[in-house]
């Protein structure tokens, strides 16, 4: 029995994640192209077809980022004629991003690339699904330890 080097870069976790993040985003790419979107602008799309008029404070929560990083990418969406972003009129510093309906309409699109996804990954419902939620119970117990060390 061979006993495999702790520290190979083949061997480590971080490295997996990392390079199917990669090659995860390479796929999406041309797939969001085609819809005139970006992967972080898919992203928040996603969240706003779930949730439509968020705050940003939420939005930033939901999608697990800094509100400040995703500003441009919301004001990127403005600009393409998708989101509008209203100031809520209780407390002026609250912003609430809401769809117009070209960014409603693009959800169908979405289909498309979300079929393409699971049919390149060709794991198969149950192993999507097996895969997913490992990756959640990942990032809670991540979340934990972090939670812990703070």
């Amino acid at each position: 029995m061979t006993v495999k080097d702790p520290l190979l870069l083949d061997q480590q976790l971080c490295f997996s994640l990392y390079s199917a993040s990669l090659a995860m985003t390479q796929l999406y790419k041309p797939l969001l192209e085609s819809m005139g979107l970006t992967f972080p602008q898919y992203l928040i799309m996603l969240v706003l077809w779930e949730h439509d008029g968020l705050t940003l404070k939420e939005l930033s929560s939901r999608l697990r980022q800094d509100s400040g990083a995703l500003t441009p990418v919301v004001k990127r969406l403005e600009g393409a004629g998708l989101v509008t972003r209203r100031r809520s009129a209780e407390d002026e510093r609250n912003l609430s991003i809401e769809l117009t309906a070209n960014g409603r309409a693009l959800r169908d699109q979405a289909n498309g690339v979300n079929s393409r996804v699971r049919e390149v990954c060709a794991l198969g419902d149950a192993g999507l699904d097996d895969l997913r939620e490992t990756l959640v119970r990942l990032r809670s117990r991540l979340d934990q330890e972090g939670d812990t060390n703070s």
